[in-house]
């Protein structure tokens, strides 16, 4: 079965694990799901993510998700930009995320970063997803 939007799939993952209190989730491995991950790292809305490689070649990406007082630290992920209608922001055009409490994740020509990261090197890009 092919998949034809595999950060919508992964973040799927992360807010179904996220429903059911799941300390951990797994996704088939990819470079751009790393990079995303990385951002969602540095930012604080998830522990940690370790690549799990098997001997057939594939991977997988063991996704540690974070809880404070017993409720999920990210109360909401959505994916913006899809296969079907992709969305490019300029760096004057960035939307704000709950007045600046949660983030975009974008893919910038300079690599995938968070909003605030794109508007201090002055780059935009398409918008993956939003979390707050």
């Amino acid at each position: 079965m092919s998949m034809n939007d595999p950060v919508g799939d992964m973040l799927t993952r992360i807010r179904n694990g996220l429903m059911r209190g799941k300390s951990k989730v797994s996704t088939p491995a990819s470079k751009l799901r790393a990079n995303v991950l990385d951002v969602l790292q540095t930012e604080g809305y998830i522990r940690g993510y370790s690549r799990v490689d098997y001997d057939n070649g594939k991977a997988d990406i063991e996704i540690e998700l974070k809880y404070f007082d017993e409720a999920p630290v990210i109360r909401e992920i959505t994916r913006v930009s899809k296969p079907g209608r992709r969305v490019y922001s300029s760096v004057k055009n960035l939307p704000r995320v709950a007045n600046g409490l949660g983030i975009s994740i974008l893919s910038t020509p300079k690599g995938v970063m968070a909003d605030h990261d794109a508007r201090d090197q002055n780059v935009g890009g398409e918008v993956l997803c939003q979390i707050f």
